[in-house]
């Protein structure tokens, strides 16, 4: 593999698993009766409108999949999206407690 393969791989790779991590938090939220964007934007406040956000959330079954809340969490540190960990983190401890 040349380096412009390898190149164009990697970010090809990135930009899936980048969906993959948004579409984990779609469901989440939805599991939690969050309003995904509604709280992205209380993360970023300053950042426009997020369009592969706004598919996810077009797309979103509503079928329960589960997700951890420490699973979600990681994920999004993983992805360098710390304001919404912690954005997340806050809207957790607003659930009722079980």
């Amino acid at each position: 593999m040349d380096f412009k393969n390898r190149d164009e791989f990697i970010i090809k790779k990135y930009q899936q698993d980048e969906e993959t991590m948004i579409q984990l938090y779609v469901q989440w939220c939805l599991n939690h009766d969050v309003d995904a964007v509604a709280l992205y934007q209380r993360a970023y406040p300053g950042q426009v409108q997020n369009d592969t956000l706004l598919k996810a959330v077009e797309e979103a079954e509503q079928e329960h999949m589960e997700i951890g809340h420490d699973t979600l969490l990681e994920v999004l540190q993983l992805f360098g999206n710390d304001d919404l960990a912690f954005a997340v983190t806050e809207e957790i401890q607003n659930f009722p407690k079980r």
